[in-house]
Parts: structure tokens; C-alpha cells; sequence
């Protein structure tokens, strides 16, 4: 929802020759992202990749003749939001100068290294809807966040409409027998099972007696039937087969990788095979052409990880 063009004036107005964007958040969010120190017009002072929650920075509380009138109580910091306007021989000096630079990033590398060499900069606060999607569940809250009863970013609004490619596909299906409760169902699905505060792509079949719960089901993905799926994010072409069951247990954190497959979340890679009947718990990942004896006593437990090389048979 950003205005590009609004952008672009206003990095050109201030003089500066770097512009970052970026959003008001908490404290508590602040941890997670790169935040900026400026003073009463908007020029960047100082900036800091996410400091540590226990360290103080009420310093770089967005100064108070800068803030949005109705901006939102509790979110005093400014976070970069990783959209840049450069000059172009400023970006191009610093990438020639970095380029030796093991992993180069703007946020860790480029931005510092400007700021260090006395590179004028500007903070746009851009006060629409925006969301940071860097981890499994800041992305399904945010799919999630699109069928609420009133959408904080509307798909369609009638000021900012979404224009996405057409896909030469068949419309979608909705057998008689099938349940759809506040879900988006994209084109080319077959839906004959019940579907209920969900995100469902394009070509997915849903089949008889299939459940699918608080999930995004990506294009292509086949439901079998009777399968019940509980807040799940399921990849592109993947086949879940008759009767499986995702999202039962505790909550107990993944034990390959705790900080990515968390939130309670089941996450399924693409091109991925679940054998018939089996139990899949929370904070797991499947990647892989999965056999039953891969799930011992035909449960895959919370927190644990099925990864295996190959394609799918």
C-alpha cells in the first residue's frame, strides 16, 4: 500500500542521499528489526540492528513533534522496513568498496558503511498496513489477517485494488456437501470437504470428508479424504493422503531448528508425500517422499523434524 512516487519526493525534497522507510513499532517488536535514531526533521542520527530487549534505548523514542497525529499508543520506535532510495553514485561507491564483503547485506553492511562516512539520511515513516513476513508465523499471521471480518489490508478496497495475472485455469468447484466458513478459495480448486479460516491457492483439491482448519494450502496440493488439518502451512504441490491427521499434541518447540518452525505450526515443503492414517504434531517440518515408517507408532511427535533427500515417488 505504499505510494512509491510519495516516496520518491519525499527522499528528493529532504536532500539526503540515502532514504530508508520505515514503521512505528513497540518495544518489544523493536528487538526484531534495525531501528533508526532521528531528530526533529526526520534526519537520521544514529541506528541500531535490534537491540537486545533488556537494553535501554528510551533515547530513540520517535521524537514528539514528528509523530503521525493518531499514530497508534505504545509504538515509539522507528523500525526500518528494508525499502532504500540511494543516490546512485553513493550505493555505487559503497557496493564497490563492500564488495569483499563476505554474506554483503544492506541492513548489516551497506547502510552502516554510508552512515559511517558521513552520508546524509532521511527516515520516511510510512503509516499504512505492513507487515514484516521473516518468519513462519508472521506469514500466516499475516495470510490469516486477510479474511478478517474487516481486513486491515483489503484485497478489496475500492481505493487500492490488487490486480494479480490471470491464470488460464478452470474456475474454481464447491460440491453441495462442501463447508467453506470466512476463507479465500482460489481458482482452479475443487472443494468437496470443509474448509473454515483458511487461505486455499490455486488447483487445490479438498476431498470428501477432509477438514482444513486455521491453514494456508499452496496451489496444487491435494487433501485426501477424511484428512484433517489443523493450522498448517502446506507447500505447492504436496499430497496429503486419506485420513492423516496435522496439528495434534503439545506445543513443545521443534528440536532442529526452535526459532522457524514454532507458533504451533505444522509446515509441509513442496512436492512432499504423507502416507495414509498418519498423526503429524505441532511445531514439526516434512520435506520429502515420506514412507509409514517414517512415523513411528504412526505419529510423527510435536517438535520433531522429517526431512528426506529425493523426489517424491
Amino acid at each position: 500500500q505504499m505510494d512509491l512516487k510519495e516516496y520518491l519526493d519525499a527522499h528528493i525534497k529532504s536532500g539526503a542521499q540515502i532514504t530508508i522507510a520505515t514503521t512505528a513499532v513497540t518495544r518489544e517488536d523493536a528487538s526484531g528489526f534495525g531501528i533508526m535514531k532521528i531528530n526533529q526533521k526526520n534526519t537520521i542520527t544514529d541506528f541500531m540492528e535490534k537491540p537486545a530487549k533488556d537494553l535501554d534505548i528510551s533515547s530513540w523514542i520517535i521524537p514528539e513533534k514528528t509523530r503521525t497525529p493518531g499514530a497508534t499508543a505504545g509504538k515509539d520506535y522507528l523500525a526500518s522496513m528494508g525499502i532504500y532510495i540511494f543516490s546512485w553514485p553513493v550505493l555505487r561507491q559503497a557496493l564497490i568498496d563492500k564488495r569483499e564483503q563476505p554474506g554483503c547485506d544492506f541492513g548489516k553492511h551497506v547502510i552502516p558503511y554510508c552512515f559511517e562516512n558521513g552520508n546524509p539520511m532521511y527516515a520516511y515513516e510510512f503509516n499504512g498496513y505492513w507487515k514484516d513476513v521473516g518468519t513462519l508465523g508472521s506469514y500466516w499471521e499475516a495470510n490469516m489477517e486477510l479474511i478478517d471480518i474487516i481486513p486491515e489490508f483489503n484485497l478489496y478496497e475500492e481505493f487500492w485494488k490488487i490486480y494479480t495475472k490471470s491464470d488460464a485455469i478452470a474456475p474454481e468447484y464447491i460440491s453441495a456437501d462442501a463447508k467453506i466458513t470466512r476463507s479465500l478459495i482460489s481458482g482452479g480448486s475443487t472443494i468437496c470437504g470443509e474448509v473454515t479460516n483458511s487461505i486455499i491457492g490455486s488447483c487445490v483439491t479438498i476431498e470428501e470428508g477432509a477438514v482444513v482448519r486455521d491453514s494456508i494450502i499452496m496451489r496444487g496440493t491435494v487433501i485426501g479424504k477424511n484428512a484433517v488439518i489443523d493450522k498448517a502451512i502446506i507447500a505447492e504441490d504436496v499430497e496429503v493422503s486419506e485420513g492423516v491427521i496435522m496439528g495434534v499434541g503439545e506445543d513443545v518447540p521443534n528440536q532442529l531448528q526452535p526459532k522457524i518452525y514454532s507458533f504451533g505450526l505444522v509446515t509441509i515443503g513442496e512436492d512432499s508425500y504423507i502416507p495414509p492414517n498418519v498423526k503429524i504434531g505441532k511445531n514439526t517440518a516434512i520435506s520429502g517422499n515420506t514412507t509409514p515408517e517414517d512415523y513411528p507408532d504412526g505419529i510423527l511427535m510435536s517438535g520433531k523434524s522429517l526431512i528426506k533427500a529425493g523426489d517424491r515417488v
